[in-house]
């Protein structure tokens, strides 16, 4: 049985795209980025929304040769992926969200994001609730929300416009999940200051940790992720014994690199009981507020 830590070290990425032209350079770009996150002590690393897609230049230009030719080359390549990101996760003894990207289902392609243990697990969460960018593009919506009991916590699993809709993160809280992880990819600051808002407010509404991890940068080889905007933050409600602002952490703007910080996790339970304010156990205190976690799935992952 897994035996839950009072504190864990995590990290959010801030990342570029960049055009590998091959696997082993796109692996070779990986476990860089894995080594550094692991180098600040984190025993999780969370990578944003849509990162898988520079898979796709490995391809060349039947990669890259617009929208839709994006989504199959990326979802051929996900044995490969999935090869790496595991070798990963065992390599530096850490738990690791991995860049989201295409998935085939047999209702369609979904937008999947990926949690690998060290031990070998792999858990998958799907995104829920789609923009209308991507309904146009033909993205699927997932169909089950999952939490992940794992060796430093229950972690949840909110893809970027997800997190933005107070019952999705609401039924991975009543789930009894520690921390909620928000990869996301946007636009414009507009975008990203929508998704690190409801970090916020889903982080101050439960009394739990969430992680954002954004796209930084310009990738115009991508028809799809061609322009990026975010920083990576780590939020927690704000409460006088943890966080006057609700930010225990926070990146600048388009600056690439991994953003820290340790969760007490038996503060958070704490607060959720005695803190300033009882956000999590007045829920039930709304008009219409009910039960939501009974149709999450509870996923074990070593």
């Amino acid at each position: 049985m897994n035996v839950k830590p009072d504190r864990i070290s995590v990290a959010a990425a801030a990342y570029p795209l960049d055009p590998a032209p091959d696997l082993a350079t796109w692996a070779s770009k990986a476990e860089r980025w894995v080594a550094d996150g692991a180098a600040t002590g984190a025993r999780l690393l969370v990578f944003p929304e849509y990162g898988a897609l520079e898979l796709a230049a490995t391809r060349g230009k039947a990669g890259t040769a617009g929208l839709d030719a994006t989504l199959a080359p990326v979802a051929d390549l996900r044995a490969e992926s999935d090869k790496t990101w595991r070798l990963l996760a065992g390599r530096y003894g850490a738990y690791i969200l991995a860049p989201s990207g295409p998935e085939r289902r047999a209702y369609g392609v979904v937008n999947a994001s990926r949690l690998y243990a060290p031990g070998g697990g792999v858990g998958v969460q799907e995104k829920l609730i789609m923009t209308p960018f991507e309904r146009g593009w033909g993205i699927s919506a997932g169909r089950v929300q999952r939490v992940f009991d794992t060796g430093i916590g229950r972690l949840g699993v909110a893809i970027c416009y997800d997190s933005e809709f107070p019952l999705v993160v609401r039924a991975l809280a009543e789930a009894k999940a520690d921390l909620v992880l928000v990869p996301s990819c946007t636009e414009h600051p507009s975008g990203y200051n929508r998704v690190r808002t409801a970090a916020l407010a889903r982080a101050l509404e439960s009394q739990i940790a969430t992680i954002m991890s954004p796209t930084i940068g310009e990738a115009t080889w991508s028809a799809a992720v061609d322009h990026n905007y975010g920083a990576a933050g780590i939020f927690v409600p704000a409460d006088v014994s943890l966080s006057l602002t609700g930010v225990l952490a926070e990146g600048s703007p388009n600056v690439p690199g991994w953003t820290s910080a340790t969760i007490d996790l038996s503060l958070l339970a704490w607060l959720r009981e005695a803190g300033e304010m009882r956000n999590c156990r007045d829920w039930d205190l709304q008009a219409g507020a009910h039960p939501l976690s009974a149709d999450v799935e509870v996923v074990r992952l070593d």
